[in-house]
């Protein structure tokens, strides 16, 4: 699967054979064993949660429910029938809060509809039409992807293979997560492959289109994905596929990004992180090398915690070296909150069934890393 929509419909899919519920968590490093402590077990596909204020909003793809985590594990229902809810954030002075949704034919994985809700203190809602916005501007559409000047045999390979060959961006929104600003939103689009900006007014403007993302095919990688020889060597450039983003407290944005094509070991652990500066829109790499890289947290001493969904793992960036740190079976989202806590969220799973959870995670020490009142 090549394109963004069908990865992160692999994504929801991934329930139907991840571990879900929490495990003894494992110590790395040498540091203190951080240690999840469930706090709900009411959940489907949990994709982001928020815990900026006193209490934890989360976006459940699964009934598509937009909800605040109380105290006994239950979730208040904050918006129903939100097909597709993957983001949720609150602006920072608290007066409003918005989230994402994406309606998706999944025998197609075309998606029709996609954007931003953005909701004020009185109830009343804006709606930012992403979809409609990828369609007047595409802003990826000079981008290439793919493989330049192809032989017969490699497009012959690929085709087989049903990868895309050679091509430009597309036309596809798929509004994932949503960070606040002081001047409003940032939306990470996986489908438009950009992060947009928002107003409150739902004015949306590009920011920033991620980079292709090249990967040369080896032997390993032909033989494992049955591909012939004269694959081997070749550059295929593979969308980036942004699923979180993040402000940092330099002001710059955190993004995390999927390769675009099949996630699984097969061509190794090509997720990655990027910097993007809200100015100017310039992108920098900060880390690579991760399996399923689904959200990002920012943590208070400059590290950058990862979820890693297909490697059931939260792992940790300190100057752009990867280092597992806790390993959390279906984790699809990790967000830092108020006073330095740390929270995660896991996708439900139907064989065996388990629900999806929230979890908080206690790092080791004679204390809780911030405090929660639900």
């Amino acid at each position: 699967m090549t394109r963004p929509t069908r990865m992160l419909a692999a994504v929801a899919a991934a329930s139907a054979f991840l571990l879900v519920p929490p495990t003894a968590a494992s110590a790395h490093g040498g540091h203190p064993t951080p240690h999840p402590v469930p706090r709900s077990d009411q959940l489907a596909a949990p994709f982001n949660i928020d815990t900026s204020g006193k209490s934890v909003l989360v976006a459940d793809g699964g009934p598509g429910l937009v909800g605040r985590l109380q105290r006994d594990g239950s979730i208040t229902p904050i918006a129903t029938e939100q097909p597709g809810a993957s983001g949720i954030a609150r602006s920072r002075d608290g007066k409003r809060i918005a989230w994402t949704t994406t309606v998706t034919d999944f025998s197609t994985f075309e998606n029709s509809e996609s954007g931003l809700t953005i909701r004020d203190a009185r109830g009343r809602t804006t709606y930012a039409d992403t979809h409609a916005f990828e369609v007047a501007k595409n802003p990826d559409s000079r981008i290439h992807y793919g493989v330049r000047n192809p032989s017969q045999c490699v497009t012959d390979a690929f085709t087989a293979a049903q990868f895309p060959v050679s091509y430009t961006g597309g036309v596809d929104s798929h509004a994932y997560s949503v960070a606040a600003t002081r001047s409003g939103w940032v939306v990470a689009d996986a489908g438009a492959n950009a992060l947009f900006t928002v107003t409150n007014s739902g004015r949306i403007r590009t920011l920033a289109v991620l980079p292709a993302q090249p990967t040369t095919f080896t032997a390993e990688m032909t033989a494992a994905l049955g591909l012939p020889d004269c694959v081997v060597g070749v550059t295929y450039r593979f969308e980036s596929v942004p699923t979180d983003v993040e402000v940092g407290r330099d002001g710059m944005l955190y993004v995390t990004t999927l390769p675009g094509g099949p996630e699984s070991p097969v061509l190794g652990a090509r997720g990655s992180v990027y910097r993007v500066d809200p100015r100017t829109g310039e992108v920098c790499l900060v880390a690579r090398g991760l399996l399923g890289a689904t959200n990002l947290a920012l943590g208070s001493h400059g590290e950058i915690y990862v979820a890693e969904l297909f490697a059931g793992r939260i792992s940790v960036v300190r100057h752009g070296k990867v280092r597992p740190y806790l390993d959390l079976p279906g984790v699809v989202a990790v967000e830092s909150g108020r006073n330095g806590s740390l929270w995660a969220a896991t996708l439900g799973n139907e064989d065996p069934p388990a629900p999806g959870t929230i979890v908080q995670i206690y790092d080791g020490k004679k204390h809780w890393r911030g405090s929660w009142k639900g």
